[in-house]
């Protein structure tokens, strides 16, 4: 250790020192960014549409098409994204809303129902009663009212999000140029970026196939189940897709209720069932490790950014947990030259193979 002109001791901090500033630095940024997620997850949101759609403008440009005629397109697109994803959002809970009230009967039948099985397993006929008289069709559907009316009052984030796509749209358009000047300097830098949008256009692309997937199978599932607007909650489902490992949770809970309002308790249980079925075999075995593979992050590190972004960004950080993992890890991680040993705990396979083709004989 070596004495400064002071006296007292200088030189390279102690790594647990080390360790406990970046976890304090990390809470503080953590803080920040929830503290201004209002405008932070519609802009990260912009961001990785104008990525997605950026190859068709880049197609447009090879092919002689003038700039601005590749500008419009990209805006077109992505607008027609965002007004198709918030009208299904839209459509599924005013529907639920309208549907409720006309299964009424049905769910006070359900309640006499519940009374009785409570008064037979040996409950109070009076704690029995007060207990099913705290679930009330009225209280759900004023909850669903206040998400719909969340939903349609966003304006002020949408207003932001559509402006926000107009600049990024015409910036994207000499950005690649900007990028290959900066990669004379900074090439891992640049790599890390070009990477980041790969790899994000990858994971949508297999999320939105296997969507499809998802949403085909539970669509003739709930036609043979007989539960209302099959279609719509197939739509539901696909857009819940984009959401990791618990996704289909949300999709699943109005096709359930109607499942039960319809049929009653068996019907709801083939409903949760068949979901069930299809996410054990299609989101939990087989996408998990398609979106690993494509992606480059481990099955444990896609949930807990689901799990930290949600917290972070609110329900728009689940939308897009893994995004917001692969911008970090690109910034933080794959940009840094002291940082690659970390690449592989995280998940990317490609540095093993890497490193396996270098070390064989």
């Amino acid at each position: 250790m070596r004495m400064s002109s002071t006296g007292t001791p200088s030189g390279p901090l102690s790594r647990p020192l080390v360790i406990l500033l970046g976890m304090a630095s990390l809470v503080v940024a953590t803080a920040g960014v929830r503290a201004f997620r209002d405008t932070l997850g519609p802009a990260f949101l912009a961001l990785v549409l104008v990525v997605t759609v950026h190859p068709l403008q880049a197609r447009l440009r090879r092919r002689g098409v003038p700039g601005w005629i590749g500008v419009v397109v990209v805006m077109a697109a992505i607008y027609a994204i965002l007004a198709g994803l918030l009208a299904a959002l839209v459509v599924s809970v005013a529907r639920l809303v309208t549907l409720l009230p006309d299964y009424r009967p049905q769910f006070e039948n359900l309640l006499h129902q519940g009374t009785r099985w409570l008064e037979d397993l040996g409950v109070q006929p009076e704690q029995a009663s007060t207990a099913i008289g705290r679930l009330d069709l009225s209280k759900l559907s004023g909850v669903l009212q206040r998400i719909l009316s969340g939903l349609t009052s966003a304006g002020s984030s949408l207003v932001f999000l559509v402006t926000l796509v107009f600049f990024l749209a015409i910036d994207c358009e000499s950005f690649t140029r900007r990028l290959d000047v900066v990669a004379g300097s900074r090439p891992l830098l640049v790599a890390a970026l070009r990477d980041f949008a790969r790899n994000t256009r990858r994971y949508l692309a297999v999320s939105t196939l296997f969507g499809l997937i998802v949403a085909a199978l539970d669509v003739l599932a709930l036609q043979w189940l007989a539960v209302p607007l099959p279609l719509l909650w197939g739509l539901l489902s696909f857009i819940t897709n984009y959401i990791p490992n618990i996704g289909f949770v949300v999709g699943l809970v109005p096709p359930a209720l109607l499942g039960l309002l319809e049929g009653g308790v068996v019907r709801m249980i083939w409903v949760v069932v068949v979901y069930s079925v299809v996410n054990m075999v299609v989101q939990s075995f087989i996408q998990p490790k398609v979106v690993g593979n494509v992606v480059r992050l481990s099955a444990t590190l896609t949930f807990l950014s689901l799990v930290f972004w949600a917290f972070v960004l609110g329900p728009l950080g689940a939308l897009l947990a893994v995004p917001m993992t692969l911008l970090a890890k690109a910034l933080l991680i794959d940009a840094d030259p002291s940082a690659q040993w970390l690449r592989p705990l995280l998940g990317d396979t490609a540095v093993e193979t890497d490193t396996a083709d270098v070390s064989a004989p």
